[in-house]
């Protein structure tokens, strides 16, 4: 198995909207076809399938999900398939998808976050086919802060495509933007200043290896099974290691300190050449923070650790892909993500 990059899209090329987890609710559907335009409007037709209902927290039995996502995937006039975003148990389709046909298909961009991660990095570790960890269809209408893109320009860039993401700078404290009251809002509120951290130490850091990761509350559940199986990976993959990144989306300190310790004795940081940390919001205790529960799991790895890196639910966001090629820098002058498609 060796990663598999699709094509890159054209103008003209079809993207499928489907909702393997959560739908959209009658109130969001305003920005739901904000979104849709601003798809089109980069030349793109797009593809709204019918698993998208809002009422509950999934859009559609577990059989019609799956079907769907399938369809989409397979799907030779289907180029890209994005989520509206993410949810809480797509958990529930992995023993649905056909996994040999998914691997036989010619690839599709999978783009997502949040729940999304259950399914695109599985995709990619069982599979070899890159996917975009990055902002759902919700937020694909804010413009871009400098020195970060869109999953829009990342579908469009060829096989062996170089990029360089650096941190904007600013990130949003708290809260989130009212899509009822303002569907069409396209500006990010940043308000608080914010770099990147060194969690294990002192002095640069500059460090290659293959990009692999997502969210710590789905991955979790599937580290050690077939569907989370990163050393595997690693070994056929990436012979010279990994860049794993992980994000924590909203739990306590404490859980996810208990998550990422499971994590790594399932094996999913075997391989890691230095580790990532998205910028989280969640909430700490008294005696730990979000910083020191990924130093209190992770330190033993003797690698270097990275927090505060816009790859998770604090906008803005930084798209990652997972199976790139990529290299890390972090000095006091200097903070970069460089990523390879090949």
């Amino acid at each position: 198995m060796t990663i598999r990059y699709p094509r890159p899209l054209r103008p003209g090329d079809r993207v499928g909207i489907t909702s393997p987890s959560s739908g959209v609710a009658e109130k969001h559907l305003e920005r739901l076809q904000v979104a849709i335009r601003d798809v089109q409007a980069r030349g793109f037709e797009v593809v709204l399938g019918q698993c998208m209902d809002g009422s509950g927290h999934v859009s559609a039995p577990v059989a019609e999900r799956a079907g769907e996502l399938m369809s989409m995937l397979t799907d030779p006039g289907i180029r890209a398939v994005v989520p509206p975003w993410g949810g809480e148990t797509a958990i529930d389709l992995l023993p649905l998808l056909d996994w040999d046909r998914l691997r036989a298909a010619e690839p599709t961009w999978l783009v997502g976050f949040s729940d999304l991660s259950t399914i695109i990095t599985p995709l990619t570790l069982l599979t070899g086919t890159a996917t975009i960890h990055g902002n759902n269809l919700m937020d694909t209408p804010y413009r871009v802060p400098e020195g970060l893109l869109s999953w829009l320009d990342i579908v469009a860039a060829p096989q062996g495509h170089q990029f360089t993401q650096t941190p904007p700078g600013h990130h949003r404290s708290v809260g989130r933007d009212d899509f009822v009251a303002v569907p069409e809002v396209r500006d990010y509120t940043l308000d608080t200043p914010g770099s990147w951290t060194r969690l294990d130490g002192n002095g640069d850091v500059e460090v290659e290896g293959r990009l692999i990761g997502g969210c710590i509350e789905t991955l979790c559940n599937l580290a050690g099974t077939v569907y989370g199986d990163v050393a595997a990976f690693a070994r056929a993959e990436a012979a010279n290691g990994l860049l794993v990144y992980v994000e924590a989306a909203g739990d306590d300190a404490f859980t996810i300190c208990r998550n990422l310790h499971g994590m790594r004795l399932a094996g999913f940081f075997d391989e890691a050449n230095a580790v990532l940390v998205g910028r989280t919001s969640a909430p700490g205790a008294p005696s730990l923070s979000q910083h020191e529960a990924v130093l209190d799991a992770l330190s033993s790895l003797n690698v270097p650790i990275i927090a505060d890196v816009e790859c998770g639910h604090v906008p803005p966001y930084m798209p990652i892909v997972n199976g790139a090629r990529g290299r890390l820098v972090h000095t006091a002058t200097r903070s970069e993500l460089t990523q390879i498609l090949g």
